[in-house]
Order: structure tokens, then C-alpha cells, then sequence
């Protein structure tokens, strides 16, 4: 493969030390490197490269992180994977409703770090929603709003299939708690987890083989739920 035909990685971190990292992790011929040492220089290279996707970390002396990611979301769906600090819980969460799609925290592991840009590229190639999703045993045919699992139609209620869909629509990505809520009861219901609690258990005993052990419908603790569809 030429090097122009190469996914387009644009790594947005004014650390030297974990720039270094990134590209002895990164740099093969598997990709082509790019690098901007402020969230400004970021925004810029972000709309004149057009990237395949985007490694930003959070901690930058000119914007703050999510800053640069809202700004980013204004005008580009290029995937975006946020670097953290270890445990800043709350920063995850607010990258990610604030749309980034992935999240990795600091010190991690290189193959780990490959395979999460892997996923966010073939996720960012995806041009149109397939009419059918399938996982396991559910198929969920969005085009005519029908749920079957073995062939044998589901019935959801009008919420349960919200929040399925919801889920569909961001599969493999953790969709956080508030996000969830937000979108599917409004605003002033962002606190109110149980409610959201009570869903998925329903949704489980829906669809998985062992509600009790979930295949497909996982919890990010503290964070949200993911849609494992594979």
C-alpha cells in the first residue's frame, strides 16, 4: 500500500515524552503520523488534514481538551480517541458526552492502544447504517422498528426499543449514563439512574442467552453501557 493511502492519524499532545511514545507505538507502515503540540494547531491541522482519525489528550496548554473535542464536533465526525489520567473518572465521561469515542487511560499498553485505533477507524469507514443489526441471536431490523431473536419476533416496549436503538447506533462505543437519560427521557432526568437501571435488566432478560452474565449489553461501571454487536 502507498503511504497516501494510509489511514490518517492526527495525534493532538504538547507532551514530547508521549508524543515519542505514540509514535514508536504507531509508527510503522501501518499508518501516517501527524502531530500538533496545542489544541489550536490541533483545530487547524484537524480541518486541513481531514484525518482518518484523532488521538487527543486532554491535558493542553492552550484549550482544554474537551474544548478542542466540542469544537472538533461542531464540523467533523472524525473518530476520536481521548488519552487520560488514570482513574479521572469525571473526565471520561465528559469526553464522552461531549463525543469522543473511545477513551484510554494513562500508562497503557501499546497492543491495547493499536487495537482501540483499529476499532474507531473500521467504525469511522462505516458510510451508512446498515437497515439490519445483528448480534448473537437478536437481529434488529431498524427499518421496519422489529426486534427478533432466532427468527422469532421480540416485543419491546417503546422505551426498551429506544434504548436499544440508542445502543445499536453507537455499538462498540460506551454511551454514558447521562447521555442515555438526556436522550431518551430529557434533561432533568440525567440523575436519575434507576430508571435507566430498570431498562437494561428488562432488556437483558430480552435478549441475552444469561441475563445474568451479559454477552452483548455491558456495563462500564460508573460510566455507562456498551453494545458489544460481534
Amino acid at each position: 500500500m502507498s503511504t497516501s493511502n494510509l489511514p490518517r492519524l492526527l495525534i493532538i499532545d504538547d507532551e514530547m515524552q508521549m508524543q515519542r511514545l505514540l509514535h514508536h507505538i504507531l509508527g510503522t507502515s501501518e499508518f501516517q503520523l501527524h502531530t500538533a503540540k496545542t489544541g489550536q494547531l490541533g483545530l487547524g491541522e484537524a480541518a486541513s488534514l481531514q484525518p482518518d482519525a484523532i488521538i487527543l489528550d486532554l491535558g493542553l496548554p492552550d484549550l482544554d481538551g474537551l474544548e478542542v473535542l466540542r469544537r472538533l464536533r461542531e464540523w467533523s465526525s472524525a473518530p476520536v480517541l481521548v488519552l487520560a489520567v488514570r482513574d479521572s473518572e469525571d473526565d471520561i465521561i465528559a469526553a464522552l458526552d461531549a463525543g469522543a469515542d473511545d477513551c484510554l487511560s494513562k500508562p497503557f499498553r501499546g497492543r491495547e492502544l493499536l487495537a482501540r485505533i483499529r476499532a474507531i477507524l473500521r467504525r469511522g469507514r462505516t458510510a451508512t447504517e446498515p437497515a439490519t443489526v445483528c448480534f448473537g441471536e437478536i437481529e434488529v431490523d431498524l427499518a421496519a422498528h422489529l426486534v427478533r431473536r432466532a427468527g422469532q419476533e421480540l416485543h419491546l416496549t417503546a422505551k426498551e426499543y429506544a434504548l436499544l436503538c440508542l445502543l445499536v447506533q453507537h455499538r462498540g462505543k460506551v454511551v454514558t449514563h447521562r447521555q442515555i437519560l438526556r436522550e431518551l427521557w430529557g434533561p432533568n432526568a440525567e440523575q436519575k439512574t434507576n430508571y435507566l437501571r430498570a431498562y437494561i435488566i428488562r432488556l437483558r432478560q430480552k435478549l441475552e442467552a444469561n441475563p445474568g452474565a451479559p454477552v452483548h449489553l455491558k456495563t462500564e461501571s460508573g460510566i455507562g453501557y456498551r453494545l458489544i454487536a460481534e
